[in-house]
């Protein structure tokens, strides 16, 4: 069973790693976190809405996490629960097991309900991917984390990063080594942004469209947030990661302010 059972708090191991979490971005990246979380939300209920531009993301937002206070439990690919080892151990940590492209998805979104609806706070990728647009702003979202958050009438906080893809290449483990002896070098700024939570109780869960109107608030606020993270870079990012592809079919309609 992938779900710890109600009740369940953050291991002393999960905490841990956060904080091993934050000397990892530090030997690779000078790491800046701004934005907060009310105090009453920070042990849960709440889902973290974040955009995914990196196999670095989880570490940073790990160490993002634990220097405001929280221990999220990531929705995390199934593959990483399969690996002897790693399995165990995030299963341990509370993270929730998503096997995409298969019928278990539904199952994923039940267990992350039930954490929600049990106190604790989880975080989302509403991309369902690395983003593949052509800019790296967030992409048009799957409707889970929407779903989520109207079934447990819990509240969402946006959260945007940047700078993680020019530690991790999209590829890695190609071209891993690399990157990671360029960022040491060269130490990059990555930047991590609380926004304000979003209240989604207006939208009823039976409503048609609601989960997608749901869904487009949760990444217009992300890209709300990312805007002046990267304002010296608001069309196209200056690291170019030759790696990874391009996927225009799910671009974003990005609010007017981005």
């Amino acid at each position: 069973m992938d779900t710890p059972p109600p009740g369940w708090q953050p291991p002393l191991f999960w905490r841990a790693a956060q904080l091993f979490a934050r000397l990892v971005v530090a030997l690779f990246a000078r790491l800046e976190v701004s934005g907060d979380v009310p105090a009453h939300l920070r042990r849960g209920p709440l889902i973290l809405a974040a955009n995914h531009i990196s196999p670095f993301d989880p570490i940073v937002l790990g160490a993002a996490c634990r220097a405001r206070g929280m221990a999220p439990r990531f929705m995390a690919t199934g593959g990483l629960f399969r690996t002897p080892g790693l399995g165990a151990l995030m299963r341990h940590a509370g993270h929730l097991r998503v096997d995409r492209g298969t019928t278990g998805v539904r199952r994923a979104l039940d267990d992350a309900a039930a954490a929600v609806t049990a106190g604790s706070v989880v975080l989302v990728y509403p991309e369902g991917r690395i983003g593949l647009d052509p800019g790296m702003w967030p992409e048009r979202g799957k409707t889970g984390t929407a779903r989520l958050a109207m079934a447990c009438v819990a509240p969402v906080v946006p959260v945007a990063q940047w700078g993680s893809h020019e530690v991790l290449p999209y590829r890695a483990p190609r071209g891993m080594l690399r990157a990671l002896a360029r960022a040491l070098v060269r130490r990059p700024v990555i930047r991590v942004r609380f926004g304000a939570p979003l209240d989604l109780r207006d939208l009823s869960p039976t409503a048609p469209g609601a989960a997608r109107r749901g869904t487009d608030r949760i990444i217009d606020a992300i890209t709300d947030a990312l805007a002046p993270l990267r304002a010296d870079e608001p069309d196209r990012p200056r690291h170019v990661d030759p790696g990874r592809p391009v996927d225009t079919s799910r671009v974003h309609r990005r609010p007017t302010s981005a």
